[in-house]
């Protein structure tokens, strides 16, 4: 049977798919037992939920609205990849979903591109249609999720976990929460918690670096032009590393694993239409507004340097 032609096997994408919402789901219920119990945190920060809570109604769908709401983002994300894949005919897998017991419950997802882009505009919208999608997904889960948040009084730094807020939600967060107290903190709630993760996947697949969808759409644009500029970017990653959060130390070194070449297409001098640079605009307008430089504050690398006692 010709190649092209073999049904293709899906029982991975499906099986990682599953796993990954049950990896999710579980991540949430931590999450849904935080925002539940939010009050009784304040007034002590050192206790503990008794474990039935976890059976608890009201938990449980917390939990399955989150990986859903989280899971529909990131399949949002990789399908807008796909589907421009599939419409200029090009071949490339369906999402392979990646579970991990992380903060969020995934570590995301990707699809494998399996025949060669030929065309900037090719390239240009198959990179910026994921970004574009999950963006588009996440803004309103995130203003949604806002809005059923609490405001509670500050919490210890040392016993809880804060993370950092982009242009986008301090926007947002100003017309919600106008009045919001001194020394008081916002307690987000799970649907809010995965439409930030939203907003931070997109901004980290903007980054013009390598085989990000940033790297695609800044090669449609500017061709070898991008590698000079990818190489900056990089030293960047290692920089707030040090000063702000010591995850970009270890998204440099993916990428430096995954390579910083990008395969070249076959006319170099093609010019991208002016509705697709207005685009390219758009999303360098989305990348700042998203763009977090410590997505979890205090984990720098010279703070945990000191942490440590070094």
């Amino acid at each position: 049977m010709d190649e092209a032609r073999r049904p293709k096997k899906t029982w991975l994408n499906i099986f990682l798919f599953v796993i990954t919402c049950l990896s999710a789901f579980i991540v949430g219920l931590s999450w849904s037992v935080n925002y539940t119990f939010s009050e009784d945190l304040v007034l002590n920060p050192q206790s503990l939920p008794p474990p039935q809570v976890f059976i608890d109604p009201r938990i449980l769908s917390l939990s399955v609205v989150y990986a859903a709401v989280l899971i529909g983002i990131l399949l949002g994300h990789e399908m807008g990849h796909y589907l421009t894949c599939r419409y200029y005919r090009i071949e490339a897998t369906l999402p392979f979903f990646i579970p991990a017991p992380t903060l969020i419950g995934t570590l995301g997802a990707f699809i494998k591109i399996q025949s060669p882009i030929t065309r900037k505009k090719q390239l240009f919208d198959i990179g910026i249609s994921g970004p574009l999608v999950g963006f588009v997904l996440s803004l309103p889960v995130l203003v949604y999720g806002l809005s059923l948040s609490k405001v509670v009084p500050s919490l210890p730094r040392e016993d809880t976990l804060v993370f950092g807020e982009p242009l986008l939600l301090k926007f947002i967060g100003g017309l919600l929460f106008r009045d919001l107290p001194p020394n008081s903190d916002l307690f987000i709630h799970p649907v809010g918690f995965a439409g930030w993760v939203g907003i931070l996947v997109t901004a980290f697949n903007l980054f013009p670096v390598g085989q990000l969808d940033g790297g695609h759409v800044a090669y449609a644009l500017i061709g070898p032009k991008s590698k000079p500029l990818a190489k900056f970017f990089l030293a960047g990653f290692f920089i707030m590393g040090i000063f702000f959060w010591v995850g970009w130390i270890v998204w440099a070194l993916a990428i430096l694993l995954l390579g910083l070449k990008h395969p070249r297409v076959i006319d170099e001098t093609e010019e991208l239409s002016l509705r697709r640079r207005a685009l390219g605009a758009v999303v360098v307008a989305i990348f700042i507004l998203s763009f977090i430089p410590a997505p979890i504050k205090g984990y720098s690398a010279i703070e945990l340097v000191r942490q440590w006692g070094f």
